[in-house]
């Protein structure tokens, strides 16, 4: 599995997911029609987003997604068009969530983000574990296996999705 794509630069630590997308745009409780609250009400963040309107993969600071615990922020970057976020590290709560909604979290070293963040494109192979920069460097890093499995089927959400017939056909054969 590979994604390739524009970047957008967030070179912030702590980005939380009020920032992310605020909560007075937390009314829902499913997917869809959250993108467009993408970093509202962050004039910076949202300057930056408008100036990179097809980007697919997101560089940011250290401790990516800390805050409250809402799904929606995974939500907002997926309708968005985002695949990938480049961090050196991120929250707890917020990786989950990326790993359940399909968005392949990459922590490399502060440097290595840096580099990734002056990058115009990037291609990330999530297979290899590498990231391959517009500037001709690589950079390693790794993904649980568990984990990996579940990206490649769009996220654990939808791997889980794809599992249900295949449950409903195991409990019916037994009853």
């Amino acid at each position: 599995m590979r994604i390739s794509g524009a970047v957008l630069s967030l070179p912030y630590d702590g980005i939380d997911t009020d920032q992310i997308i605020p909560a007075r745009h937390l009314t829902v409780i499913e997917p869809g029609g959250l993108g467009r609250f993408l970093f509202t009400g962050n004039p910076e963040l949202e300057t930056r987003l408008s100036a990179a309107p097809h980007a697919s993969i997101l560089v940011a600071g250290a401790d990516f997604g800390c805050g409250s615990s809402r799904e929606h922020a995974a939500w907002a970057l997926c309708e968005r068009g985002f695949q990938a976020v480049i961090a050196p590290s991120f929250a707890r709560i917020f990786l989950e969530n990326a790993y359940n909604n399909g968005i392949v979290p990459v922590a490399l070293a502060p440097e290595a983000v840096r580099e990734c963040g002056l990058c115009v494109s990037l291609e990330i192979d999530v297979t290899e574990e590498v990231v391959h920069t517009d500037r001709g460097t690589r950079h390693a890093f790794a993904l649980d296996p568990l984990r990996k499995t579940f990206l490649s089927n769009g996220g654990y959400l939808k791997y889980l999705d794809g599992k249900i017939p295949l449950i409903r056909a195991w409990a019916a054969a037994r009853s």
